[in-house]
């Protein structure tokens, strides 16, 4: 006959909802006399398990069964007489011996046997049944314990929340029968998606309920936050003498307190509107280093409205400082504005397309483009014989070939072989008729001398060169019967079609 009987234990796939609740339920298998052989816990839900359990098997064992099966022991259990030999009577009191050695051999090789079943100890578990069923009343959680453990984080809040649908099919139970428990614990149910929630605190936590837009209903719970601060009313002072500590405030930002600036001064407010602009040259000096480098041309810029903010004045005094130095924007927007000169600086403003005006300063004297310059005789290296006339001549001889077939160099090269400033040689030559393009992209103007043209361009990194080339044309006479000029050389003569030339055109 067997002796184990075996029992797949499991708490289903979801688990419990409570360890009050785990326990019990291992608690009723110890009543059930099953030990367990086996548990495992799933990884992400310790209240999720699956196990095997076993139980000893015995028959309840009585006198009057062993006497009655006395009779047809076999002769390997107890030994046979002779056959010669007449069977000896039964006796009672060997067979409640034989028997009572049986039944302690059994409980020797086993540990625990299945008790005798006892009518009377049913009697007084069904007397005690009640008592049970009330103690088990009181170890269930609470409604805020059960769903604690069945909660989410919030994805787009603080704290956390669970559906009432999700919470109905863990706990096996309607929506209607959930929803109702939710009013006896004391919530309150939203009408609508918008509703402000109505809060319940339970063991330092908060609690409420609201539909999202799927109008589905949901439990949410968070942290009871807590108090930063202390709200103390303060004493409002209207019309009565300032205290000796204290210090009284102007009405409106930006207005100083009665006595100008001097009151403010004594009083320890700072006004940043009541700072001193510096005037004449101090105050491009100042304003030089908060300028930027220009990204195509040298030199530097700056907007008027930083500059203010910078000097933490307003930009109307900026303006007017500007116009006490001769700065000021031209009447018109293709006049050219006015240069400053100042401590070898050249200063002077324009507007860009938004409307802002900007302060451009420049190294050296400015080459204003088609301005008459007197010219300025240009200091050759001691190795070169001095020029005479025109200062192109001088420079022609610095100048190095390019891979085009002409001759070139960079402006800032060609000032320091000569000994000169950039802007010195910028102005000689634009005594001569060159123009200092603004981009790099401007159409240049052509200057011919003995028997070459000469040009100003700008590259892309912003650098200006001086450039120079055999001229095509020089010497020849112009269609008009005039000879070709500064302003015709370097451009090439339409080419004559075979149509103008039949027509005698």
């Amino acid at each position: 006959m067997p002796v184990w009987e075996y029992k797949i234990i499991t708490s289903g796939p979801l688990g419990f909802a409570s360890p009050q609740l785990l326990e019990q339920h291992l608690n009723q298998l110890g009543k059930d006399e099953w030990e367990i052989v086996h548990y495992q816990t799933r990884p992400d839900n310790p209240l999720a398990f699956y196990g095997l359990a076993r139980r000893p098997v015995a028959r309840d064992w009585t006198m009057e069964a062993s006497l009655a099966a006395g009779s047809g022991l076999k002769s390997s259990a107890i030994p046979a007489p002779p056959e010669e030999k007449a069977a000896p009577a039964l006796n009672t009191d060997a067979l409640r011996a034989e028997a009572e050695e049986r039944r302690e051999s059994l409980l020797a090789r086993e540990e625990s046997l299945r008790p005798v079943h006892d009518e009377a100890a049913d009697e007084d578990d069904e007397a005690a049944a009640d008592d049970d069923d009330q103690f088990e009343a009181e170890e269930l959680p609470t409604f805020f314990e059960a769903i604690r453990p069945h909660m989410r984080r919030n994805q787009k809040g603080p704290g956390m929340a669970a559906s009432v649908e999700y919470l109905a099919n863990k706990f096996s139970q309607t929506e209607a029968d959930l929803i109702e428990a939710l009013k006896e614990c004391g919530f309150t149910i939203p009408a609508g998606p918008k509703d402000p929630p109505v809060y319940l605190e339970y063991d330092g936590d908060l609690y409420w309920l609201n539909f999202n837009h799927r109008h589905q209903l949901w439990v949410n719970t968070k942290e009871k936050p807590r108090a930063a601060f202390k709200v103390v009313p303060g004493t409002k002072v209207e019309g009565g003498p300032i205290p000796e500590t204290g210090e009284r405030k102007p009405e409106r930002e930006g207005t100083p307190p009665e006595g100008g600036a001097e009151s403010a001064a004594l009083s320890g407010i700072h006004d940043p509107k009541s700072e001193m602009v510096p005037a004449g040259p101090a105050l491009l000096d100042r304003l030089r280093p908060m300028m930027r480098r220009n990204r195509h041309e040298p030199g530097w810029s700056g907007s008027l409205s930083y500059l203010a903010r910078a000097l933490k004045t307003e930009r109307g005094a900026l303006e007017s400082a500007f116009a006490a130095l001769g700065l000021t924007m031209p009447a018109a927007a293709g006049d050219r504005p006015a240069r400053v000169e100042l401590g070898g600086f050249t200063y002077w403003l324009n507007r860009d397309k938004s409307g802002q005006t900007w302060i451009n300063a420049r190294e050296g004297a400015a080459a204003e483009a088609g301005a008459a310059q007197p010219e300025l005789p240009l200091a050759p290296p001691p190795a070169a014989p001095a020029p005479q006339g025109s200062p192109l001549a001088a420079v022609r001889l610095l100048l190095k070939e390019t891979k085009r077939g002409g001759v070139a160099a960079e402006t800032g090269r060609l000032a320091a072989q000569l000994n000169k400033t950039p802007g010195e040689l910028l102005a000689g030559l634009t005594g001569a008729g060159l123009k200092v393009p603004e981009k790099a992209r401007e159409k240049p103007v052509f200057i011919e001398h003995a028997g070459e043209i000469f040009w100003l361009n700008r590259n892309a990194r912003g650098e200006l060169w001086l450039n120079a080339k055999a001229s095509k044309f020089a010497g020849q006479p112009a269609e008009d019967g005039a000879e070709a000029g500064p302003e015709t050389a370097g451009k090439p003569r339409r080419p004559r079609r075979k149509k103008d030339e039949a027509s005698g055109a």
